[in-house]
């Protein structure tokens, strides 16, 4: 939500989009071109995570001058790395560059990277992001003003985030998810707030083959207890988590195999009630833009969306 004194229209997000850490890796000149490209083949919105990397304002802002219509995202930007007055900051002078282009995903992130890496104390995240979102809405502003609202979505997996993703921003962005994480996520918002999963997905037919670039991907989030909780309230074992995951759970989490098996996958989230998918596609390696599957899936994805 903004601060305005009558609720702002939903932001009319284009249903596909692409979630990748892959425009960190190369020279920032070549980022500019890869987004222009992806403008090109039809997708709608690049999300860029936030670690350790280029700031990821600075990043988008890049981006979208770039282009000329697509959605930059923060997938997500850490509530831990500014205060809610420098965030608001970035956040509605994007708004103001770029109108109705900028979404801002907010998230707790995780305890090792918000005390180990950043030296912040991780209680009560749920707490934290509330009184950040009302800290937000408070904040002084005094540079030219944005024409449209300030959009923002939450890193969200559970419902008590769920609900305050609904209540106090525009929406959600659950990431690592299956598509019955979205049909719950839209249970427990409602209809109306954005939800924007993330799906992992790779253009590999071999099943062995497939499964071993899967579970790099996997044994990365196995490691973080929000995501191994969200995944047990799914119905997911220890077993499942462990060794970097099982099968069943790579399966689940990556939609690997041919275009069409990857574009079932993806109309499942909107079936599920997703208005915004973003796929994520793995490589072999995490250095590595996986540029020619962008360019395989686009003429299969773009079309899709709620039905």
């Amino acid at each position: 939500m903004t601060d305005a004194t009558t609720p702002p229209a939903p932001l009319a997000m284009p249903p596909i989009g692409v979630w990748t850490g892959a425009l960190d890796v190369v020279p920032a000149s070549e980022a500019r071109e890869l987004a222009v490209e992806l403008e090109e083949l039809g997708y709608g919105a690049v999300w860029l995570p936030e670690v350790a990397g280029r700031d990821v304002f600075v990043h988008l802002a890049l981006l979208l001058a770039s282009t000329t219509k697509l959605v930059g995202a923060t997938g997500i930007a850490n509530i831990w790395g500014r205060d809610a007055v420098t965030m608001t900051g970035a956040a509605k002078g994007l708004a103001e560059a770029f109108p109705e282009r900028a979404l801002v995903g907010l998230g707790v992130s995780h305890q090792n990277l918000v005390e180990g890496l950043r030296g912040h104390n991780y209680d009560k995240p749920l707490a934290a992001m509330r009184a950040y979102l009302e800290k937000m809405d408070a904040s002084p502003y005094i540079a030219m003003r944005p024409t449209t609202p300030m959009r923002r979505v939450l890193a969200a997996l559970g419902p008590k985030m769920l609900q305050l993703a609904g209540e106090k921003a525009d929406g959600a962005h659950p990431y690592f998810v299956p598509p019955e994480h979205t049909a719950f996520a839209r249970t427990t918002m409602g209809e109306g707030p954005l939800l924007c999963p993330e799906q992992a997905v790779l253009l590999e037919t071999d099943p062995a083959k497939a499964r071993e670039i899967g579970r790099k991907h996997t044994q990365i989030y196995c490691a973080q207890p929000n995501y191994v909780n969200n995944l047990k309230r799914l119905g997911f074992t220890d077993e499942d988590v462990a060794d970097g995951g099982s099968d069943k759970l790579v399966d689940a989490i990556v939609a690997w195999g041919s275009i069409d098996d990857v574009v079932a996958r993806v109309q499942a989230h909107f079936d599920a009630g997703a208005d915004h998918v973003c796929i994520q596609a793995l490589a072999e390696t995490m250095r590595e833009v996986p540029s020619a599957q962008w360019r395989e899936l686009a003429p299969a994805l773009t079309g899709l969306g709620r039905r």
